[in-house]
């Protein structure tokens, strides 16, 4: 007996993506297998974001809109976390996969055809989504993570699975918690390299550089990384850009003012053996694009 088709449902988090939610509906309209709801949590949009959402709610039956406080300024981590959990709250708790899904991505029509169908053929896949690509001088080049590593930008969890790490952390990092969790609990999460998202805005455009780099080292402070992966991540992110290097004073200084860190020691140690030096090499050639 054939088990039925695996459903889904869909969350954007929404802050002034007036110029990107109009795709992003045309992408989820055009699926061979449509999402069973689609909730647009508008995030303090300033730009007329929350009557765009209202508009496509109008014209979709499977699409809704939530509105929350907005952070004085764009920023991730928290306020992204809390408008998920806010859409989160909307949904039917009997679905199969819930995605975390970024205003500013567009896929293939058959992508969550083909998402779905990894889920159903792997009972232990927990959190997944495709590969980012993004434009660069002109041309869409993919930016590969680690295998086990899944984009913020388009993140797919099995309902169980989220159960287990919920509630998310409301910090930057949560979207490197969650997996570790998750792990801890006996899921698998992947990246496919065969599924295609493309990313219309670079990841941590609007931010500033020196500010999201530091910001990244007191999130791998708080994650509980080892020192020398952190240094090493930071060496390697600074052949792109030398502002990354700034990653090590990030972490240092959140060590020196002894900030909070990752109360779950299982998650922890998990990290800390992601991170030996034995892995170290299999991580580099991942995230290079390797198998």
């Amino acid at each position: 007996m054939t088990s039925p088709p695996l459903t889904y449902a869909v969350v954007t988090p929404a802050r002034n993506e007036l110029a990107n939610l109009p795709r992003l509906a045309a992408c989820l309209a055009e699926q061979t297998v449509k999402p069973s709801a689609w909730v647009i949590v508008d995030d303090g949009s300033t730009d007329g974001t929350a009557e765009l959402a209202a508009r496509l709610a109008d014209q979709h039956s499977w699409a809704s809109v939530v509105r929350v406080e907005g952070a004085s300024k764009p920023a991730r981590g928290a306020p992204v976390v809390r408008a998920f959990t806010a859409g989160l709250e909307r949904l039917d708790p009997s679905l199969d996969v819930v995605v975390k899904l970024d205003a500013d991505v567009s896929f293939a029509p058959d992508h969550w055809e083909r998402l779905l169908a990894e889920f159903a053929a792997d009972e232990s896949l927990g959190i997944a989504g495709g590969t980012c690509w993004e434009e660069q001088r002109g041309a869409w080049k993919p930016r590969y993570t680690t295998r086990d590593h899944v984009r913020g930008a388009e993140r797919a969890y099995r309902r169980a699975c989220l159960d287990v790490v919920l509630p998310l952390e409301e910090r930057m990092g949560w979207d490197g918690v969650d997996e570790l969790k998750a792990a801890v609990k006996g899921w698998r999460t992947k990246s496919f390299r065969h599924l295609t998202v493309k990313h219309h805005r670079a990841l941590g455009a609007r931010e500033d550089r020196l500010a999201k780099w530091i910001a990244q080292g007191d999130m791998a402070h708080y994650m509980g990384y080892r020192p020398s992966y952190l240094v090493f991540r930071s060496l390697y992110r600074g052949l792109r850009d030398p502002v990354a290097l700034s990653m090590v004073w990030g972490y240092a200084q959140a060590a020196i003012l002894r900030r909070p860190r990752l109360a779950d020691p299982e998650v922890r140690a998990l990290l800390r053996r992601e991170q030996s030096f034995r892995r170290l090499q299999l991580r580099a050639r991942e995230a290079l694009g390797g198998d």
